[in-house]
């Protein structure tokens, strides 16, 4: 049986939190988000973890983590560049930003040829989203059966401002229907969540609505209906030079065209992740009571 790979993306600007946040130590002795995840996906039966990166970070990346996991886990990088797998009659040269998420899981395909696991990297999914996850990719996944790992509402939500999230619509068989993007996510004074529709006017989510954290699980097959999807989205976008090919709306297109179904697995694990700089504190506090819970070592790697 073939392990599958964890492709984390990492080419990231972090404008919201104003740095490189995907290698800044939250853990007990300075562990990264990312790390944790890595770990996670180890125990859980991952035989390779690739780096999406931009070029001009890769020598941060390699000081940090080459040779750091020893025969644990294979490492590869892959580069997101603004001419990535960009149609040769697209011109490009105005762009101001990466291609999207979508745009960023391509340029893998060249060293990701198993089942695999796609996250972000400054997010925690937590120990049962990953033993899902590895489970689904073992037995379950296909050309046209891909998965998503959702994640309960309240349990994703913010202290120090407002969040986007994809909430789910998911069918009685656990199969993904549809993902509505909710912008500015926040629970108000009376303990309600709403986010802020196109009317501007408040509208009411339920604590337990089912959430997508950008961690989906795919065939490696999907790579040729990427290439391809994106060689139209960049062709379509040539005058939009912020314009991203993002996950859920290539997700979105194959559930509605009938060339894929997407299975959810729910998990109860509790989400974590730097989107403020006010949300650091809180977030190294719980990689604390973790390590004190015996949830993870420390140092995660030694």
């Amino acid at each position: 049986m073939t392990k599958p790979t964890l492709v984390i993306l990492a080419a990231g600007m972090g404008s919201r939190y104003g740095g490189l946040k995907q290698l800044y130590g939250v853990g007990p002795s300075e562990e990264g988000i990312i790390e944790y995840s890595i770990y996670d996906s180890i125990r859980a039966g991952f035989c390779k973890v690739v780096f999406v990166i931009r070029k001009d970070i890769e020598a941060p990346f390699r000081e940090k983590f080459d040779g750091k996991f020893g025969d644990r886990i294979e490492v590869a990088y892959a580069f997101q560049g603004m001419d990535s797998y960009v149609p040769a009659d697209v011109d490009h040269t105005k762009r101001e930003k990466p291609w999207g998420t979508t745009h960023a899981m391509l340029v893998a395909k060249e060293v990701c040829d198993e089942p695999f696991a796609v996250i972000n990297a400054d997010d925690y999914y937590g120990v049962k989203g990953f033993q899902k996850m590895a489970k689904f990719l073992n037995e379950e996944a296909s050309t046209t059966v891909f998965s998503m790992c959702g994640y309960v509402l309240h349990r994703t939500l913010s202290d120090h401002g407002t969040v986007n999230r994809g909430v789910a619509v998911v069918t009685e068989d656990h199969m993904l229907k549809d993902v509505n993007e909710r912008l500015k996510i926040s629970r108000d004074d009376d303990g309600k969540v709403s986010y802020l529709g196109d009317d501007e006017k408040r509208h009411g989510l339920k604590d337990d609505d089912v959430v997508s954290m950008n961690f989906w699980g795919f065939h490696p097959s999907i790579f040729a209906t990427i290439e391809a999807g994106f060689a139209e989205f960049s062709r379509t976008n040539t005058d939009d030079n912020r314009a991203e090919y993002l996950i859920p709306e290539l997700i979105d297109g194959m559930i509605k065209d009938g060339s894929a179904k997407v299975k959810v697995l729910v998990t109860d694990d509790k989400w974590y992740g730097v989107t403020y700089q006010e949300d650091k504190p809180r977030v190294q506090e719980a990689f604390t009571k973790l390590v004190a819970d015996d949830v993870y070592p420390s140092p995660l790697f030694s």
